[in-house]
């Protein structure tokens, strides 16, 4: 499967046409669910690339540079500025079981390579080394570290609004743990929110976020049970059978109302057989608009 640029150009013009522009968004080209663990290093860069032609300055790019290589890490860094995105996307390496110490040395050497690049973040606890709040403490004295993508298991010792309260001065939190009608309140002060929904519903991404300048918390809430929940609770139960990930509920979603998709790439099986009606069928439920007929 080759990378579908004019496909790519269409949904990213979609997102901006549809009022994705600064005021509401960051861009993330090549992420997770933009199947970055199966490209190339040249089709990240150019993926990025057509992204920031595409979005035309209406707003930010991030690039995706989660890699298990200081170097290539570096590398991704230089390409970043080099194609005009603004931020890196940064996780800690997988494959082995790396320290909190390991990290540091690696983000500080990208942010060293790159200072007019703009580091994000990211815990993905999930695959790697989870991030204590000492070393988000340590991360804080790097300059060019703008952004913390934050998501923590669900303790009793409130590991999320422990960080999220303490450092959303010193970086534009992301809430990746949809906790959105808490995290948005002043007490905790994230000021930015992981939403997949946008990649086939743009207006709903708006509407939060406008709903968060507004303090409508209740508002918050209804929106993440009635119009969030059957989405996730879909992606679970694909999660059970399939590769784990969101690409492949995304790419699904878009192709149901209209957008040029696709699978994603292999190892990740095909799932739009079996699931293209249940898929259709949520959508149906939670509103969103422009969902083509069965």
């Amino acid at each position: 499967m080759e990378v579908d640029e004019a496909a790519l150009r269409a949904y990213v013009r979609f997102l901006v046409d549809a009022g994705l522009t600064a005021k509401y968004a960051t861009f993330l080209a090549g992420g997770a669910a933009g199947d970055f663990s199966t490209m190339s290093f040249e089709e990240r860069i150019r993926v990025a690339a057509i992204v920031v032609d595409e979005v035309g300055g209406a707003a930010p790019v991030a690039m995706g540079a989660q890699t298990t290589s200081t170097l290539e890490l570096v590398r991704l860094a230089h390409a970043a500025r080099d194609v005009g995105a603004q931020f890196i996307q940064v996780s800690c390496p997988y494959y082995f079981s790396h320290t909190e110490a390991d990290f540091e040395e690696y983000v500080r050497t990208a942010a060293e390579a790159a200072p007019e690049i703009g580091l994000i973040i990211y815990n993905t606890f999930w695959t790697s080394q989870n991030l204590s709040f000492g070393m988000i403490e340590r991360l804080a004295d790097i300059p060019n570290i703008v952004g913390l993508k934050w998501a923590t298991p669900r303790t009793d010792a409130m590991e999320f609004e422990d960080v999220t309260s303490k450092f959303s001065n010193r970086f534009t939190i992301i809430d990746n743990n949809l906790l959105f009608p808490v995290s948005a309140m002043p007490a905790l002060g994230a000021r930015a929110f992981e939403v997949h929904h946008c990649n086939f519903w743009p207006e709903w991404g708006i509407k939060l976020v406008d709903e968060v300048n507004a303090g409508n918390y209740p508002e918050i809430a209804r929106m993440l049970v009635e119009e969030g929940m059957p989405f996730y609770k879909l992606w679970v139960d694909i999660e059970k059978n399939y590769t784990s990930g969101d690409g492949y509920l995304d790419k699904l979603c878009m192709e149901l109302i209209g957008l040029p998709s696709s699978r994603c790439r292999p190892p990740t099986r095909d799932i739009r057989g079996l699931y293209r009606d249940r898929c259709h069928a949520m959508m149906k439920a939670i509103g969103v608009p422009r969902l083509i007929a069965k």
